[in-house]
């Protein structure tokens, strides 16, 4: 077994055009998913990622309806780094309210969301701008045609798109070339392996897999009481009865798998992932400032081929229990993030 760590600086990756660190940081849980938060914690925690190298900043306008955005946007403005050198992606499509959430990704109305995210944010430019879900009432083309509106206004500079299919990410990318693509993708979720992911290659558009710490159960601090406190975990199949028993025998032997290469098991779950390619870009989320820091530590591993074949050997794909939270059904059915 091989492991090769980098000393250099961080790793950057292109997301199609779009240049930015190996790893991200996603902001969702900041404000909604895992419970109740602390601004200034989850500042400090955006803080501790920017000073270890990481540049990508990953918000939405529904996470905690607007709060979200407004907190990354305090964050960035108090981080003393140059807007420049940082990726802001958000993403609309999702409107989460008072009564409820709904997809809403009409083009009379894109331009008014982008507006909105922009002043959360307090910057002129968004760097990666994502339809968070197609719409299933407008058709994924005149979604993307509004946006690529927003490109010409110099609004925003690239696009994405979340949660498509193959055929889905074909037509966008007929209308405007995407950027990125993002969707659940770890070391205990492989689907997108089968479908999204070759087709994404195949346009030459980047990957940028989400809940790439298995929800926090790759993450190695998980318990048995967290996973109650957070509706996220507790509506997923993977957290609950037996699937949840045998899936901690997984994360039993990918903890002792880690701990033998002297790395934390968050940091070889995304040393993984960056193996697989150099067009992917993770992005872990978290509010604690030194796991920040541990895992953007990540990008400084590089697992040769014998390292994966030797984790697959220990953790099989198929040693995973439960299903992922169906983004098939009607919005109106389950919890939408």
């Amino acid at each position: 077994m091989t492991l090769h760590q980098h000393t250099d600086s961080p790793a950057t990756r292109n997301l199609g055009a779009l240049r930015t660190s190996a790893l991200g940081f996603g902001c969702m849980g900041l404000s909604q998913g895992y419970g109740s938060a602390d601004d200034t914690e989850s500042i400090a925690a955006i803080h501790a990622a920017l000073d270890a190298g990481v540049t990508l900043l990953d918000t939405a306008i529904s996470y905690g309806q607007g709060h979200n955005e407004a907190l990354v946007g305090r964050a960035i403005a108090s981080s003393g780094m140059p807007r420049e050198n940082l990726q802001i992606a958000t993403k609309f499509g999702i409107v989460r309210g008072d009564h409820g959430v709904h997809l809403d990704a009409h083009p009379d109305r894109v331009a008014g969301y982008c507006d909105e995210s922009l002043r959360r944010l307090g910057t002129e430019t968004i760097d990666l701008y994502y339809l968070h879900r197609v719409d299933p009432q407008v058709p994924i083309e005149e979604s993307i045609g509004a946006m690529s509106e927003l490109v010409s206004q110099g609004k925003v500079r690239h696009l994405g798109v979340s949660e498509v299919t193959a055929d889905q990410l074909r037509r966008a990318h007929a209308i405007h070339p995407i950027a990125a693509v993002q969707f659940e993708w770890s070391l205990m979720w492989r689907e997108p392996e089968v479908n999204i992911v070759p087709a994404a290659r195949q346009l030459g558009v980047g990957l940028v897999p989400y809940s790439p710490l298995g929800r926090g159960l790759l993450g190695g601090s998980l318990s048995t009481t967290s996973v109650a406190e957070s509706p996220f975990r507790a509506n997923d199949p993977r957290f609950n009865g037996s699937s949840l028993t045998v899936n901690m025998r997984q994360v039993d032997a990918l903890a002792s798998f880690a701990q033998s290469r002297s790395m934390t098991m968050a940091q070889l779950a995304l040393a993984w992932l960056l193996a697989q390619g150099d067009d992917v870009v993770p992005i872990p989320g978290t509010r604690n400032a030194q796991r920040a820091q541990e895992n953007a530590a990540a990008m400084r591993y590089h697992l040769e081929a014998k390292d994966l074949a030797a984790l697959e050997s220990m953790v099989p794909t198929n040693g995973w229990v439960g299903d992922r939270q169906s983004f098939a059904v009607p919005v109106t059915a389950r919890p939408v993030f």
